[in-house]
Parts: structure tokens; sequence; C-alpha cells
């Protein structure tokens, strides 16, 4: 259990920049998620409550435990403290992941190209480019990443944000099917935030599907297997598709 006196208050405008859009009009729901996680000490579970805005100006107030981010009188996302219980599935290696990325599902025709994390119109060092595609004879998705320059320096850490991001689309690719949803939540566990330049594997794979809600998950690996992040996913499908 967090202590929250040891815990110092954040309270701080916030805005998301264009950059880091997910659909045209919105952020990336994983980058949205780290910027409400700030207020968390340690595993975070985020609740997105409406579609983030872009370029426009929130408050972020949270004490170690609990966390909110304002637009206004509109809540667009919570968080809070909590535990995952999530086993990985066994990685795949650097090699088995760079074959699957080029089985991309939406590598022609992405229906949002834009996006930070897997929008292919996003070049090296404007976005993550993050293609996970499915590996031979299993439901799991992988894809090769090394942080560019641009987001940190080579051997220096990320901004968390960024590792919130990764965690993302592979949970969307990961669900099988490609419905037309948004991010809901997401529970994210970081034991190490990778550095610029380090090669990394992200995965995703789908739990379960119960009416509307797809369940998934995600990871971030090293080429030796180790984790250094991981996350589950609830993924809202929407009756008119955003997409």
């Amino acid at each position: 259990m967090t202590d929250r006196s040891r815990v110092a208050p954040v309270e701080k405008e916030v805005i998301i920049d264009g950059h880091f859009r997910g659909p045209p009009d919105s952020s990336n729901g994983g980058y949205a998620a780290g910027v409400v996680a700030e207020g968390i000490e340690g595993t975070a579970v985020v609740s997105l409550r409406v579609p983030p805005p872009l370029d426009t100006p929130m408050t972020l107030s949270g004490d170690g435990g609990e966390s909110r981010l304002m637009h206004g009188t509109v809540l667009v996302g919570e968080a809070s403290s909590a535990t995952l219980n999530l086993a990985v599935p066994e990685p795949p290696s650097l090699a088995e992941a760079v074959a699957a990325s080029r089985r991309f599902v939406w590598a022609e025709g992405h229906r949002l190209p834009t996006c930070f994390v897997c929008g292919t119109d996003r070049s090296h060092g404007d976005g993550l480019r993050i293609f996970a595609g499915p590996l031979d004879g299993s439901d799991v998705v992988a894809a090769p990443w090394v942080p560019d320059p641009s987001l940190a320096a080579a051997g220096e850490p990320l901004d968390r944000r960024y590792v919130w991001s990764a965690l993302d689309c592979p949970s969307y690719f990961g669900l099988g099917t490609t419905p037309g949803a948004l991010l809901g939540r997401l529970t994210a566990d970081i034991s190490r935030v990778p550095a610029g330049g380090e090669q990394l594997i992200a995965m995703g794979w789908p739990i379960e599907v119960d009416g509307r809600k797809h369940f998934s998950a995600s990871a971030l690996v090293t080429p030796a297997g180790d984790v250094i992040a991981r996350a589950t996913a609830i993924w809202i499908e929407l009756e008119e598709p955003p997409y």
C-alpha cells in the first residue's frame, strides 16, 4: 500500500500536444493514461472517461494514491494505485518479432495512420512505429521497438509516458480482431524504464470478450526475455465505430 504521506501532491496544468494523437482529434490512449498515472506511485490503473483532448489546458491532481485529469468540470481520466497479476507468454526471439511485424494487419489501409504509436504515416523519430503482427502459430502479436533518440539520448531513461504508450496499441492488435473501439482502462506495472536506443520487443495477446468489452494484455520485453513492463487493457467497442 502506498504511504501517501511520503508522496508529494501533484497539481499542475497539462496540455497533450497534437503530436501525441491516436485518433485525429484525441490523444493516444496509452499516452494519456501515462499522463494521468503521473499522480500515482507505482503500479496504476487508469480509466479514461472521455477521449482526451489535444492542445487543450487540463488540470492533473494527485496524492500518490489517486489522481484525476480534468478539462474544466469534465473528468477526462482518473487513476489509482493497483496490483497486477498477469502472466506473460513465452517471449518471441527478436527475429520472430521482426517477422511478425511484417504481418501487421494495418500495414495497408491503416485506419489511424497518424497514431503516435502504430501510425504508418509517422516517420522514425516522429512516432513510435510499433507494428505488432501475429506470431506464427500463436494468438500473440509482436514487434521490435528501439526508442528513437528523439525520445531519449542513448542510455538515458525514457519518460514513462512513452512506456505507457508502447503498451497501448499492441494490446489492441492483440485482441485478435480489430473492432472500432476506444481504450477504456489500462493497468500498467513498469518494473524498469527502458533507455533510449535499447532494443526491445513489444507483445500483445487476448484475454476475453464480454459483450462490448474486449480484454487484452501487453508487455515490453528484452531480447533475452526479461519482462520490464506489462499491462492489461479494456477496449470498449462502440456502436458507431470511431474509425
